[in-house]
């Protein structure tokens, strides 16, 4: 589905994309308001799912918008149920943020699918979350320290590590925008003082940019309609419009 000349894009992210899409957002005149939540909601899906909802809310009041594009995907689920009330509501068909990197989900599974250990860095992600390796160590170690002793520092650091046990791969994906010599460097350090591999990952910015000027077409996206909400479909797709049980045919006696 594409734009039309009339069109009042909004966009709602997470902060972790904030670099790339103000980026790619000031070749797009009908992008008219970016509103940017916090990184990290999706540990709490119902949080995200809140937050979203609110923002939504909030676009649509002050800024109405013809369409509301969201830089999330699946986003552990966080993203299921939301809706709006007068806007097209686009949403890309992605688990996460990283398929937007990459520009495809299914080089994200194919990725994945090889590289089973992996965690991700990017701009947006060591800007705006402190990822694994020392640094995080040492200030989550102090931080336990102060509230809980060092003796319960300890345990909880044990338990924090041993998480990290399933990962042995930490791969940066990056679209050329808000890479820093220093911020490889940081990706390679936190690599090599958790003894995992590195890698690199140049990726497309052709998702994004349709994101935001569409074309919408429905391998790629989900296009919710007015009062239309979102809903997990456990398939290749992703997501789909949620579509309420039919009750019609359920008889009384």
């Amino acid at each position: 589905m594409p734009q039309d000349v009339q069109s009042r894009v909004a966009v709602i992210t997470c902060a972790v994309l904030e670099m790339e899409i103000a980026e790619f957002a000031k070749s797009c005149p009908n992008v008219v308001h970016i509103e940017l939540l916090e990184q990290g909601l999706h540990n709490e899906p119902g949080n995200l799912r809140t937050e979203l909802q609110n923002a939504i809310i909030r676009v649509e009041r002050e800024h109405n918008p013809t369409a509301i594009v969201l830089g999330y995907g699946l986003c552990s689920r966080g993203t299921v149920g939301v809706s709006a009330v007068n806007a097209t509501l686009v949403i890309a068909r992605a688990h996460d943020c990283i398929t937007l990197l990459l520009g495809d989900r299914r080089r994200y599974a194919d990725y994945v699918k090889n590289n089973p250990g992996t965690y991700w860095y990017s701009p947006g992600w060591n800007k705006h979350h402190l990822p694994p390796g020392q640094e995080r160590y040492e200030k989550l170690y102090a931080e336990y320290a102060e509230k809980y002793g060092d003796d319960n520092a300890q345990f909880l650091m044990e338990s924090e590590q041993h998480w990290f046990q399933a990962y042995d791969r930490a791969t940066y994906v990056d679209l050329g925008i808000g890479v820093t010599d220093e911020d490889l460097a940081y990706t390679q350090k936190c690599a090599d003082w958790l003894k995992w591999k590195c890698d690199r990952e140049v990726g497309d910015p052709t998702l994004l940019k349709d994101l935001l000027t569409g074309p919408w077409d429905d391998d790629r996206f989900l296009v919710l309609g007015p009062g239309e909400s979102l809903a997990m479909s456990g398939d290749d797709n992703i997501i789909q419009i949620h579509v309420p049980k039919d009750v019609s045919n359920h008889s009384t006696v």
